[in-house]
Order: structure tokens, then C-alpha cells, then sequence
């Protein structure tokens, strides 16, 4: 791959359309953000006018991490999240206008490869990494590659972890995603009496002074999270488990009082390091990665490049 090139990275979120060019060791060279809107023509718009800003000569292609499920193969949006992209065509009408190779995934797959490149999974190749928002997303590396299965493997958010719990949007019951996602931390402050808005943080304070509400409530977030991530070691064995999403430092923090049962599915469980950037960064990595880039001439055993996953 040629040292020189880089790729633009595009991250689809709630609140921000972020947008970067970064380099094939996920070093974001230059970075912009908007606000985002819910018409899905409208954010199009946006990325291709983003795309076009942070364009220059030795960017080889662009990478968009998606909110829904993604066939990468195929480059189909098969479901929408907060923004329902499905029967967009958007890879193949960005590829018109912008002249570029556009790969399309999961925005924590994404997320998963902008970890291992740069963050907190840097030198790991078997890696689960659990992204805790709004709702739970989840993505899954196996021998250095994002694992995909028949194409859209990594629903973490959807690991069983009540049978009989509450019923979630993709139409089963007790999801991990139904008991730990920060919509549930937002039910179970309500069922406590506690005030709108009360961060998990504040939670983490109060137990540590000895508060037995705020103990219960963490007990009934963070332990069905600990079965989801001990079900899922146990499927896949990884190096280790991240926690990301703007609850993935204090629901970290949580799980030290929620260590695993079993000594047979013990794994070291760290929260994700970039923050708002391993969307992008993951997603002009992946780029790189998809063999957008020719390779250099082979004149002599090139290294492979540094923080690269895969």
C-alpha cells in the first residue's frame, strides 16, 4: 500500500455528521462536522459536499460507517437506525459524483476497526467490541477481520439475556439491549424516582458513598450486560472485550462489581480509546483495507503497514 495515500472517512451519527481524511494508520490528518439531518437525500448532499472539502490528490477512497444493518459485499443498507438509508443506492451514487470508491459498513464495525488500528485494540486480532448508546451495536474481529458472516454478523445489542424480558425493536424479548442501552439506564432512573437526566457517572458516585439505590440500579444495568459479554467470550474466546458508545467508559467502570462468574469465560474487558473519532477513523481504514489502494510494485517484501487490521 503506498504510504503516501490516505482516505476519507465518513461517520453517520445522532447528532453529527463527522467527516474526516486520515492516514493508513488511522492519524486523522484533517477533520470536519456538521449537525445532522433525518432526510436521508439531505445527507447525502452533506457527505459528498464534505467529501469534496477534504478531497485532495492522494486520497484513494471513501469509507461511511452506517447506523443499521450493512451487506458489505453487496453495499445494501438493509435496515435504518436513527436514519433509514435502506434502497438509498448511496455507495453507488457517491462513486458518480465524487469519482471515488466507497465502501459501505456497520458504523461499529467501523468503529471495531478504527479501535484496532489506532485505539484501545491496537495489536490485538480477536476482538469483541460492544458500543453502548442509545441502543447496544456490536461488532466482532476474528484472526485480524471484522467477522460478518452471511453478511450483517456482530448484532451484539441483540444477545438474549432475559427470556421473558421486555420486548425489543427487532421484535424479540430481553435483549441486552432492552436492559443495558442508556434508553434502559433512562427507564430504570425514572422507576427509581431519580430526576431526568441523572448521568451514569453521578450513579457511580453515589454507590462509591454507600447509596443502596443507586446500587440497585447499577446491578440492574451493568449485570445483564456482564451475561451478554460472557456469552459472547465464550462463543468467540477474544484477546479482548471493548466497551465504546457515551456509555462505554462508565458502564466499564460499572462492570468492576460485576466480574464474571465462571472462570472459564474470564477476558479482559477495557473501554474503547477514540471516542467520536474510531468512526471515521475505522471507516477510512476499512477503505484502505478493501484493497482500494494498489499495491506497490513488487520490487522487494514490503512490511505490512503499521496498526492495519488485517
Amino acid at each position: 500500500m503506498r504510504s503516501s495515500a490516505s482516505a476519507l472517512g465518513i461517520d453517520i451519527g445522532g447528532t453529527n455528521l463527522r467527516a474526516a481524511r486520515v492516514s493508513p494508520i488511522g492519524e486523522i490528518l484533517e477533520f470536519r462536522s456538521e449537525p445532522i439531518t433525518r432526510d436521508p437525500e439531505r445527507v447525502m448532499e452533506r457527505i459528498a459536499a464534505l467529501c469534496r472539502a477534504l478531497d485532495e490528490p492522494g486520497v484513494a477512497g471513501i469509507g461511511i460507517g452506517i447506523p443499521g444493518r450493512v451487506d458489505v459485499r453487496s453495499r445494501a443498507v438493509l435496515s435504518g437506525g436513527y436514519l433509514d438509508l435502506t434502497g438509498s443506492d448511496l455507495a453507488a451514487r457517491l462513486e458518480d459524483r465524487l469519482g471515488k470508491p466507497v465502501a459501505l459498513d456497520n458504523d461499529c464495525n467501523m468503529a471495531l476497526v478504527g479501535e484496532m488500528a489506532s485505539g484501545a485494540a491496537q495489536g490485538f486480532d480477536n476482538v469483541v467490541m460492544f458500543t453502548i448508546g442509545t441502543g447496544i451495536g456490536g461488532a466482532i474481529a476474528v484472526d485480524g477481520k471484522v467477522l460478518r458472516g452471511r453478511g450483517t454478523g456482530g448484532q451484539l445489542g441483540h444477545v438474549t439475556v432475559q427470556l421473558h424480558g421486555r420486548t425489543c425493536a427487532c421484535g424479540r424479548a430481553g435483549c441486552v439491549e432492552t436492559t443495558s442501552s442508556g434508553t434502559a439506564l433512562g427507564r430504570l432512573i425514572a422507576e427509581a424516582g431519580l430526576p431526568a437526566g441523572t448521568l451514569a457517572e453521578t450513579l457511580l458516585e453515589r454507590e462509591a458513598a454507600g447509596d443502596a439505590v443507586a446500587l440497585r440500579l447499577l446491578d440492574a444495568w451493568v449485570l445483564p450486560l456482564r451475561a451478554a459479554i460472557d456469552s459472547v467470550v465464550a462463543a468467540v474466546d477474544p484477546e479482548i472485550v471493548l466497551l465504546g458508545g457515551g456509555l462505554g467508559t462508565p458502564a466499564h467502570r460499572a462492570l468492576a462489581r460485576a466480574p464474571s462468574a465462571s472462570a472459564w469465560y474470564q477476558c479482559p474487558v477495557a473501554p474503547a480509546q477514540l471516542g467520536d473519532d474510531a468512526g471515521v477513523i475505522g471507516a477510512a481504514v476499512s477503505a484502505l483495507v478493501d484493497h482500494l489502494v494498489e499495491p506497490e510494485p513488487p520490487l522487494a517484501e514490503a512490511p505490512r503497514t503499521a496498526g492495519l487490521p488485517g
